[in-house]
């Protein structure tokens, strides 16, 4: 199905051709036009595979989605519950964030919360809401979640999955940051809930093992000097998934118009 679905998205239709090249383009001029052309490729197949995988995470199964997405580096989350506090875990939209659904279970904190920007059309809003839902994992609006956190007691009970690298809307674009060779708005509304609230703050970073596998490494983001400074979680997060995207060009999702409000 895939298979098929690269065909018909790469070959036939060219979908989004134009912003997945200048996206490739601008963040890596160093690159030849073939080493853009083959990396571009490679995103569409790797686009279709987690298309029909997250049509699959309808009806996967918890333990066959354990053997697909592994993780290492789980001790942190231990660390940071022994402290007492809640973690905020940020991902960036390397394939497949989806499923961090399963994640639920290997957690040491009593709830985890997806954070997602609510989809327009009410009836898959509601259908992936129950999808996430059926492993453990609540989803909550982005426009409800630091209300959610500032009336939670930070416990060491709650963890918050933030797929952090999204395009702000024009109206809360309030901050930028240079991220892959371009002045990029970023939201920094998690930089100040995870500092007023000593949340922990986790790094998850998603590699492609093989068509169908990936694996998650987690990285505690901690200050360089004895607490954080304004926005130091902002940069820290975004310097690791540049890194990772650097080394996986092609497992990122380049056809989003991430640099739309760049010249605000």
């Amino acid at each position: 199905m895939s298979d098929f679905l690269f065909f018909l998205l790469h070959t036939v239709i060219g979908y989004r051709r134009r912003v997945i090249k200048t996206n490739l383009e601008n963040s890596f001029p160093e690159k030849s036009a073939k080493e853009i052309k083959a990396i571009q490729k490679k995103f569409y197949a790797n686009f279709c595979d987690y298309l029909i995988e997250t049509l699959k995470t309808f009806s996967i199964s918890q333990e066959e989605l354990d053997k697909r997405f592994t993780y290492s580096n789980l001790e942190v989350f231990h660390k940071i519950k022994a402290e007492n506090r809640n973690v905020i875990m940020m991902a960036g939209h390397m394939f497949n964030w989806e499923w961090f659904v399963g994640t639920a279970k290997h957690l040491p904190a009593k709830n985890t919360v997806a954070v997602y920007h609510k989809i327009g059309n009410p009836f898959w809003n509601d259908k992936i809401n129950k999808m996430r839902g059926k492993y453990g994992t609540e989803a909550i609006d982005m426009k409800d979640v630091l209300r959610t956190m500032m009336k939670t007691p930070n416990d060491g009970n709650s963890t918050y999955l933030f797929v952090a690298d999204q395009s702000p809307k024009k109206s809360a674009v309030h901050y930028f940051i240079d991220f892959l060779n371009q002045r990029t708005p970023a939201f920094n509304g998690f930089d100040k809930i995870a500092q007023r609230q000593n949340l922990g703050v986790v790094y998850c970073k998603t590699e492609k093992i093989k068509r169908g596998y990936y694996h998650t490494t987690f990285i505690e983001i901690e200050p360089k000097g004895e607490k954080f400074e304004e926005n130091e979680i902002v940069h820290q997060f975004f310097s690791l998934l540049a890194q990772t995207i650097q080394e996986h060009p092609d497992n990122w999702l380049w056809s989003h118009k991430r640099w739309k409000f760049a010249n605000m």
